[in-house]
């Protein structure tokens, strides 16, 4: 395995799981801008191959290669699978429908697995919810809710290796770079749509999109999206039921709070996720229900499991590269997620809903 990218969620979770799973993983190469971070990684995790571009990890003898750098993962995913690697990305997978079309193209010519780490996909606890959302009668709303919070008391306990800020010039290559791939993907934008499309759709927001399919499908319309300095919301229809997405900023409480509730006339149920940084931390699933008409009602609380679910998704990997087994979180799958961010801020601009919101409307790459 070749790891592009050795920053935070690397060395927070990626690489501690990979070294955990070494039954199954060697991690053989890692590449990163910053010559002390790929130094304290390469030592830390016993590496000896070493880069600073992910041009030349690729070329190296891999079976498959992690991409885990900012900005769009795009050009080293289509790299690696011409060379017939396997590859695992990071969210998100790419910056627009096209880039991900390009990425699933690149995947089959060569006959490789591409999947997307959707970590919350691989939780246990998610799993029961999907266990337990087929017996509810007549599903009439479902609410999803991110409190975003911030990172650093989360992490701070990690022995981190931080690199020092990039040069102005590669900094700005970079800022470049992503600018013109989120005009590609939404167009020239105003300033608070193009913010929030990288920033909060695609770095966070494709999290709940993708979980909110596995569970529920391809939404009918998206009927209305509002776009705040401090927050989003968004209003799906599924069937004769509501889902009402809400994402917003609370910089001054370390207190991440992700959720996902879904509620029948008899039932709810309500599967609560910790922060993504902390290891080992379960998923708790809610369930709640009455006894009509009596006033009595009940409510439960249950830990699936304490495993880790960075590390199966990894377990998932393996499967997929080494036995030809479709990932669960496809590139393929994945593009529909892509397609919704990019129907938000369309939403959001033009004040109209839009049908089948995560069918991929194709743009041309400038």
């Amino acid at each position: 395995m070749g790891v592009i990218g050795c920053g935070l969620i690397a060395q927070v979770m990626h690489l501690h799981y990979l070294r955990e799973l070494s039954d199954r993983f060697e991690i053989a190469a890692i590449c990163d801008l910053s010559e002390p971070v790929r130094t304290a990684v390469g030592r830390e995790y016993g590496v000896d191959r070493r880069f600073a571009s992910w041009q030349d990890l690729v070329a190296e003898p891999l079976d498959a290669v992690l991409v885990l750098t900012n900005g769009s993962h795009a050009p080293a995913a289509i790299a690696a699978a011409e060379l017939g690697r396997h590859v695992l990305v990071e969210k998100p997978m790419c910056f627009s429908v096209a880039e991900g079309k390009a990425m699933v193209d690149a995947a089959a010519r060569s006959g490789v697995a591409m999947m997307v780490a959707y970590n919350k996909r691989y939780d246990p606890a998610y799993q029961r919810l999907l266990e337990e959302s087929r017996t509810l009668r007549e599903l009439r709303l479902i609410t999803i809710t991110t409190l975003e919070s911030p990172a650093e008391p989360y992490i701070r306990h990690y022995n981190l290796q931080r690199g020092a800020p990039m040069a102005p010039d590669v900094a700005e290559g970079f800022a470049k770079d992503n600018s013109a791939r989120i005009t590609a993907a939404i167009g020239d934008a105003d300033p608070l749509s193009r913010w929030a499309y990288h920033l909060v759709l695609l770095d966070s927001l494709v999290h709940e999109f993708n979980a909110m399919r596995g569970v529920l499908g391809e939404p009918d319309r998206l009927d209305f999206a509002d776009i705040r300095e401090s927050g989003l919301t968004a209003i799906f229809t599924y069937g004769h039921a509501q889902c009402v997405l809400t994402w917003v900023d609370l910089p001054g409480i370390a207190r991440y709070q992700m959720e996902f509730a879904f509620y029948s006339p008899d039932r709810r149920l309500t599967l609560s996720f910790p922060s993504p940084f902390l290891r080992s931390a379960p998923t708790i699933l809610s369930s709640e229900g009455g006894m009509p008409p009596s006033s009595r009602s009940w409510r439960s609380e249950e830990i699936t499991s304490f495993e880790e679910s960075f590390k199966q998704e990894l377990i998932h990997f393996h499967e997929c590269a080494t036995n030809g087994r479709t990932p669960t979180t496809s590139a393929a799958d994945s593009i529909h997620d892509i397609a919704l961010c990019e129907a938000v801020v369309h939403v959001h601009r033009n004040r109209t809903p839009r049908d089948h919101p995560s069918e991929p409307a194709l743009t041309v790459a400038r």
